[in-house]
């Protein structure tokens, strides 16, 4: 089957059902004309498989859970995917146990082994507290991890939602950059990633942006150097991601356009629930957008 960007919005059966309980209730008239507070985070959950190569979903929806954040890009989603992740939707479930909406966006979606079973996908996926109000999946460059002769082609799974966060327009991206030493093929995302964002800006004037992910290379990289033109790396200064036991590098990122104010960044001392350690942002969305001088 041809994979192609397409457009849907998924959300989890609690989300929906919980939907009463988790909705960001709406702006005040104390809060128009003042910054809203978003926390967001992303994480590599290395398909709910630990550090320990365990697979563990309590554990990992434990440490989602204690990053209190209200939008979580995650990275290595399995769903039916097979063995390794015992066939679960893995977006599904812990957004059924944290109570939050899902969007998932498959990099591949491959037939079931078994006629009349789910299909197998591996992708990324947001989590959020608030309502989806959209969801694509954007293709980008990729070298299939699926074929024994890849070459560079456009491919799905840069995941993008659309929420509005107490009024404010927001659009997210999720993604995973490509893993290999030679950074041709990131180069060629960075390129994609920044066009398909400037697009979507375009078409929600005033939207805040944020990119979260697993980019695989450190925050100096020079094929990363042109994401930084248009986007801040919030998470400047903090500790190492990966591996998660003893990190040696940074390479999780939550990113964020220029006209967002990022108040604090960490990255939590989970060493176990995945292969890479978590980064949560508390950031200020401004209601207008500032002059670009």
């Amino acid at each position: 089957m041809s994979l192609r960007a397409r457009t849907f919005t998924q959300l989890s059966l609690a989300g929906a059902l919980l939907t009463l309980a988790v909705a960001a209730p709406p702006a005040s008239a104390a809060d128009r004309g003042h910054a809203v507070p978003l926390r967001i985070a992303t994480y590599n959950i290395h398909a709910g498989t630990g550090s320990d190569g365990v697979f563990d979903l309590d554990r990992q929806a434990a440490a989602l859970r204690a990053l209190d954040a209200d939008v979580i890009g995650l990275q290595e989603v399995d769903v039916h995917w097979g063995a390794r992740s015992q066939g679960l939707d893995v977006a599904g479930e812990l957004a059924r146990r944290l109570g939050m909406r899902v969007s998932f966006a498959p990099i591949y979606s491959l037939d079931p082994v078994t006629a009349g079973e789910p299909r197998r996908e591996y992708g990324v996926a947001v989590l959020s507290r608030f309502p989806v109000r959209s969801a694509t999946n954007h293709e980008i460059t990729r070298l299939s991890t699926q074929d024994e002769n890849p070459v560079p082609a456009p491919a799905p799974g840069f995941g993008e939602v659309t929420l509005k966060v107490r009024g404010v327009p927001v659009q997210v991206f999720v993604t995973h950059l490509d893993y290999r030493a030679d950074p041709a093929v990131r180069r060629a995302q960075v390129a994609d990633t920044r066009r398909i964002m400037a697009r979507e800006r375009a078409k929600l004037p005033g939207a805040r942006q944020f990119l979260l992910g697993d980019f695989n290379a450190e925050p100096s990289a020079p094929e990363l150097a042109p994401l930084w033109k248009d986007l801040r790396d919030a998470g400047a200064g903090t500790p190492g991601t990966y591996p998660a036991e003893a990190p040696v590098k940074r390479i999780d990122y939550v990113a964020v356009d220029k006209a967002v104010r990022v108040r604090t960044a960490t990255v939590p001392t989970e060493p176990t629930a995945s292969d890479h350690r978590p980064v949560v942002a508390e950031v200020s969305l401004p209601r207008r957008t500032p002059d670009r001088g």
